[in-house]
């Protein structure tokens, strides 16, 4: 597969041109100066230069709490650029996959969320990825919007690298106690759109293989607290600082965007009919520590 990616600096991107390139696909990302979704260009040409049999659009406006005093840039980036793209794809003939958020949720239900549980953002960032979705269906293109959550990777930003930082200075770290979900690896995410992607080209009649999708690990639920736990064991078990985590509630950590307290993803429609299913995030955090840290030492296994 010829694969065009925008956001060749993101946690997905990066991923995707590693996993894509070790299971012998060409992945060509794309990006500023060439392309910037916040214009309102034809896209089309950009992409048609790659050559591209699927395009996967996972560039994104993703600073949160920024968003909520930039709702313009978020919109024109998440909802109009994302929209743009889409229109790339569906004048090219070739299939898009799409990234999208759980926080198009309001984080209310008792349970993991399902793909056609009523949205309802608490913020511009979650509006603006919503509205995303709805230019990429609108777009004419063959689509799959895959909503993921938790996203962490040895690249760019992300709460694993964050807490590995702290680690380094702290022997305490307040970690929000009250919202749940489950850490996803951007390597996972890689192979399971692979995998979509493969099956969007085998099958390209098939339109049981579009619409939207839900990606999440599997694994126990899990709040940030749990998170930072296991991330601080596998740093001990590789001879680092583990600072002892201080679990807060989310009112004691206030921010400008209000998160949604259960951001669990049900996976079970991305396994029926895509046949992909993550594995479990412990798991996973484990390969990505290798990366960041180094292996583990068997000397230190069952040391406290």
């Amino acid at each position: 597969m010829r694969i065009a990616v925008t956001g060749r600096n993101g946690q997905v991107a990066m991923a995707l041109m590693e996993r894509g390139a070790a299971a012998g696909h060409e992945v060509i990302p794309i990006g500023r100066p060439e392309f910037d979704l916040a214009e309102t260009s034809d896209a089309t040409v950009v992409f048609a230069a790659a050559r591209p049999d699927v395009i996967v659009s996972a560039a994104a406006y993703t600073a949160v709490d920024k968003a909520e005093c930039e709702s313009d840039l978020a919109f024109a980036i998440n909802g109009r650029g994302a929209g743009r793209v889409a229109a790339a794809a569906a004048a090219l003939g070739v299939p898009v996959i799409h990234f999208s958020t759980d926080y198009v949720f309001d984080g209310s239900s008792p349970a993991a969320w399902e793909e056609d549980d009523p949205v309802a953002p608490l913020g511009v960032y979650g509006a603006s990825k919503l509205a995303g979705e709805n230019a990429v269906f609108d777009s004419g293109a063959v689509a799959v919007v895959l909503r993921i959550a938790w996203v962490h990777s040895p690249f760019g930003a992300n709460f694993v690298k964050t807490m590995l930082r702290l680690s380094e200075t702290r022997d305490h770290v307040a970690v929000v106690a009250d919202q749940i979900g489950a850490p996803t690896s951007a390597f996972d995410i890689a192979d399971g759109l692979l995998t979509v992607a493969g099956n969007l080209l085998a099958r390209p009649e098939d339109r049981s293989l579009t619409g939207v999708f839900h990606m999440g690990a599997g694994g126990p639920d899990a709040v940030w607290a749990d998170f930072a736990e296991v991330i601080f064991s596998g740093a001990a078990a590789r001879g680092h600082n583990a600072p002892v985590v201080d679990r807060i509630p989310t009112t004691a950590y206030p921010t400008p965007a209000k998160r949604p307290a259960r951001s669990r993803l049900a996976s079970g429609r991305l396994a029926k009919v895509h046949g992909v299913v993550l594995p479990d995030w412990r798991v996973s955090l484990e390969r990505v520590l290798d990366r960041l840290v180094g292996p583990r030492d068997a000397a230190l296994e069952g040391v406290c």
